[in-house]
């Protein structure tokens, strides 16, 4: 019979410039270096070296490694000799060791490169690209004949169910390695034997009363098993039905499925990537507790167990390969294997429902010929190596709607973040009802949008830039709002579920740090934002209090905001009741300030409490270095002046004028690139197209030169309104 073994512990760990230190897999060099800022975390080849002692085989028997993740390229060697190499950071592969093994012990030896190329996706993205043997690594021992181990890193058993009313067709197939001459299926109470013929067997089951897979409500499995003599796959699958229409959003058995999640990346504070079965089941928790019933694994394909939680628990997935921010002509092959091994290793999970193709490709290079083809390509792959899922692409908030390109695969999606980068919220919107009136026909989502918040940063004021929680509290408000009003939005994915590493970034007070999560990066904080979802989406009743981190408040009043899911809170202060408020989801009161007060939220058995006290100064503990000063004037006449231009005026009323136009690029230009290098390397290179110029040009001066934090001096602001007073508007 098939025999398994992990190798985690005995590797010698060699870094260019270091001493060789004892690790254990999964093991990563950058869970440190790679999260704290300066975009300077080590990119190289390091060497992972042990014993490997050949086992007693028996006559035919084969020893196969695999290895769950290396990222993002590594080569195998046994003694000295190459065993195979693989490109690609996020996905399974195995290679055959039995021809190398000597008598006693051997030498194995992994290189793994996360180094810079031009030929391996991901090379350009807003996150830290980790390097190692990061996910576990195993040693499998087979007879001669045995289910296919070098089948694209799959288990070499698929399974597609076909629903019709009551039924399902569900047909078996097994791809076979070595003398095999029959293989039985087996699924519930019935078997099938089918031979074995060009190194495949199929078999067909009907499954009558057929039990569905249906989310969250209900995520039934049906366990199929595959038998040769000395070997056995067992594989499980759902019965679903999936649909995709323009006005109806996502279907799932053929009823409108309102699909509302988050993003996940893999990476945690303190461990970089190389997670375990613990903390990946944490974060399936987290979501869950949030009443998500979607997540998209992005950007790349993620540990086989995320997978196995999705399907036992009923999130519905959106599925990609880290074909992301900059195409590369040089690495179309790259971004076509990365593709097949996807969709092969992971047919089988009803919780998938889209393959994407890429993830805004079109960032920094816009749309060439050589992308149209590439994603041709894959999109013509996808569907041959599985017809039952559509494809799916999330596009950047750059790319011109009416472009042809968006509408390259079945579905699409945007990723758009008015009221945080550019704009305001409401422009989220406006651009959603302009692509249904004039794109119909077409299915879209919202597959990014988020603000960024350090939970350590308070205002009672909050507003874009500030990076506080109360800020990124209001902003995701107004996002579930607008998606609950619109039900063809398909899915809506905010970024992120976590904050992760991006160790190009230095902002926020957390340098490598990307914080648009609801949750913090060592999963120990559920920012506020966090609950307004659970007041949406989930069915357990709770209530909570936001600002419980806003201890210390000015002024004679202040406003505490209450999330819940019932329909009625009270509010308690000191003990006594200070009023309540019926409606859904947000409860706003407003509550006088006198010393320290004991605040209480009530909604029938439920409470949540916490501590307020008034000061005389704002704490500097809570406001982001640079956003101390942002009311540049005390009075506003003193910004205006009847009959002139000033910062009150709009960005685009200021370049309507050649002479306010000038002045106003001559001071600010130089704050351009300055901007641009707080958010990474991707930022850089960022082409903005003329609809999202002029969408930015309606916010006033004044708002544009607040989101630009502390680049912006109080002499600069000024100087600027003081020569845009001298310029008359006619």
């Amino acid at each position: 019979m098939r025999h398994l073994e992990i190798l985690s512990g005995g590797w010698q760990f060699t870094k260019p410039g270091c001493e060789t230190i004892e690790v254990t897999v999964p093991h990563t060099w950058n869970a440190k270096d790679g999260t704290d800022g300066g975009n300077d975390y080590f990119r190289g080849r390091c060497r992972y070296e042990r014993t490997l002692k050949r086992p007693r085989l028996a006559p035919g028997e084969e020893v196969w490694l695999e290895f769950a993740g290396v990222a993002q390229s590594c080569t195998v060697c046994l003694n000295g000799q190459k065993v195979t190499e693989h490109r690609g950071g996020y996905s399974t592969f195995r290679c055959n060791i039995t021809g190398f093994l000597k008598e006693g012990d051997n030498t194995l030896t992994v290189e793994a490169d996360n180094g810079k190329n031009r030929e391996v996706y991901p090379q350009k993205a807003d996150f830290t690209f980790y390097g190692g043997i990061y996910r576990p690594m195993r040693q499998i021992i087979v007879p001669a004949a045995h289910f296919a181990l070098g089948y694209w890193g799959s288990c070499g058993v698929k399974v597609t169910p076909t629903v019709e009313g009551k039924t399902a067709r569900v047909q078996a197939e097994a791809w076979v390695e070595g003398p095999a001459q029959e293989v039985t299926f087996t699924i519930g109470q019935e078997s099938k034997t089918a031979p074995v013929e060009d190194g495949k067997a199929c078999a067909v089951f009907t499954l009558e009363q057929v039990h569905l897979w249906n989310g969250v409500a209900d995520p039934y499995l049906y366990t199929c098993t595959a038998k040769l003599p000395g070997d056995e796959v067992t594989v499980r699958f759902g019965c679903r039905t999936i649909g995709f229409d323009p006005e109806r959003g996502f279907l799932l058995n053929g009823t409108p499925y309102r699909l509302c999640g988050a993003a996940r990346h893999q990476d945690r504070q303190g461990l970089g990537n190389a997670l375990t079965e613990k903390e990946h089941a944490e974060d399936i928790a987290l979501l869950l507790e949030m009443g998500a019933n979607t997540v998209r694994l992005a950007h790349y394909q993620q540990d086989q167990y995320v997978y196995d939680l999705c399907d036992e628990k009923g999130l519905i997935v959106w599925a990609e390969i880290p074909y992301i921010t900059e195409h590369m002509p040089t690495a179309r092959e790259n971004s076509l294997s990365q593709m097949r091994e996807l969709v092969v290793q992971n047919y089988n999970h009803p919780s998938i429902v889209c393959w994407g193709l890429s993830n805004e490709i079109t960032a920094t290079g816009g749309v060439t010929e050589d992308l149209v083809e590439n994603h041709h390509r894959l999109n013509d792959l996808c569907h041959r190596l599985d017809p039952t899922r559509p494809t799916t692409m999330a596009h950047a908030f750059m790319l011109d709607p009416d472009d042809p390109f968006v509408m390259l695969s079945d579905i699409r999606s945007y990723n758009l973040y008015y009221g945080w980068y550019v704009g305001d919220w409401d422009q989220n919107d406006r651009w959603f009802d302009e692509f249904h009136r004039n794109h119909p026909d077409a299915v879209i989502g919202l597959s990014e949008y988020g603000a960024d918040a350090n939970p350590a940063y308070q205002a009672e004021h909050p507003e874009k830039g500030d990076w506080t929680e109360g800020y990124q509290a209001l902003y995701h408000e107004h996002m579930l709002k607008m998606w609950s009003e619109r039900p063809y939005i398909w899915a809506m994915h905010c970024w992120n579920m976590f904050d992760f590493g991006a160790d190009g970034r230095d902002e926020g007070g957390k340098p490598g740090q990307n914080q648009k999560g609801l949750v913090t990066f060592d999963r120990k904080t559920k920012k506020d934002a966090f609950y307004i979802y659970k007041a949406y989406l989930s069915k357990e009743p709770f209530v909570h209090l936001c600002g419980r981190r806003y201890t210390d408040r000015t002024g004679d009043s202040t406003e505490i905001r209450v999330y819940s899911n019932q329909p009625r809170v009270t509010l308690l202060v000191d003990g006594k009741e200070a009023g309540t408020r019926s409606g859904e989801h947000v409860f706003v009161f407003t509550v006088p300030l006198t010393g320290t007060h004991r605040i209480e939220a009530v909604a029938g058995d439920l409470r949540d409490s916490m501590t307020i006290r008034r000061v005389d100064k704002p704490n500097p503990a809570y406001c982001k270095p640079g956003r101390q000063v942002i009311n540049w004037f005390d009075r506003e006449d003193e910004i205006v002046r009847e009959g002139y231009f000033s910062i009150k005026n709009s960005v685009a009323e200021i370049k309507a004028s050649p002479e306010a136009q000038r002045v106003f690029e001559e001071l600010v230009a130089p704050l351009k690139e300055k901007a641009a290098a707080a958010y990474g390397d991707v930022a850089k290179n960022i082409q903005l197209p003329e609809s999202v110029v002029r969408a930015m040009e309606q916010m006033s001066v004044e708002a544009t030169l607040k989101q630009l934090g502390g680049l912006v001096t109080p002499e600069l602001v000024h100087k600027l309104n003081a020569a845009l007073n001298q310029i008359p508007k006619d």
